[in-house]
């Protein structure tokens, strides 16, 4: 970036930060605290219309992972960068449960392996590091969650072909206007956040897979419940 775009940035977000700002004093902590407020009020009101907007589709996705888990499948996360965070957090939360009384259950974050993924990327290409451990790990039992804040990560479009081609289910947490996850249909279920700020995208995903994780343990409670009844009833 050049002086001069990294001085329109600073102008635009931090005026008093910019190399050519006016040489008065200017009260920093009351300009931090106004940023503080807008960025968080930008937040709340990105939250509030996804959730307006998505909630059918968050609990079709619940609906698919709690079948995947009730067939014997299991959950199989991923993302690039801060996406591949989230692919890992999402994993860690059915895998170890921070809730009283909800039990462990199967999920992997194809995304967490440095060694095997350099080493696809090496030698084949990066766009195929999730594809093989696809082909080597995925049933038409098990549900693919990905997350990619544009849409447009080639390694992601390439899994949910390839899932889809194994049989089985897919999800994405995506933002902007869904990218080619959106535009090919590659996905059972899509969530977009309509935002172009990436940090606004993943605070809303975040909340999402939260909200995700509850929904899944809540229908899979309510099916135990079911089968505990019939069986009584017998």
């Amino acid at each position: 970036m050049s002086q001069t775009d990294n001085n329109a940035l600073l102008n635009a977000l931090y005026p008093f930060m910019a190399s050519d700002a006016p040489a008065k004093p200017v009260d920093k902590t009351a300009a931090l605290q106004e940023a503080v407020a807008q960025k968080v009020s930008q937040s709340q009101a990105v939250k509030t219309r996804f959730f307006a907007d998505n909630s059918d589709k968050l609990i079709a996705i619940a609906k698919l992972i709690a079948t995947s888990y009730q067939q014997g499948g299991r959950l199989l996360t991923a993302g690039n960068g801060g996406s591949a965070c989230d692919a890992g957090h999402l994993a860690l939360e059915f895998m170890h449960p921070v809730t009283a009384g909800r039990p462990a259950l199967p999920a992997i974050n194809l995304s967490q392996d440095n060694g095997l993924m350099s080493a696809v990327a090496n030698d084949v290409g990066f766009e195929h590091v999730l594809v093989r451990q696809l082909l080597a790990l995925g049933s038409s039992k098990d549900t693919l969650v990905v997350f990619s804040t544009s849409g447009n990560s080639a390694n992601i479009s390439a899994a949910c072909r390839k899932a889809k081609a194994l049989g089985m289910s897919v999800a994405a947490f995506s933002g902007m206007d869904g990218g080619e996850l959106k535009a090919q249909t590659l996905t059972d279920q899509c969530l977009i956040v309509e935002t172009d700020s990436v940090h606004r995208i993943q605070e809303c995903h975040l909340v999402a897979y939260h909200v995700l994780w509850d929904l899944v343990h809540t229908l899979l409670a309510e099916s135990r419940g079911s089968m505990a009844s019939a069986n009584t009833s017998q």
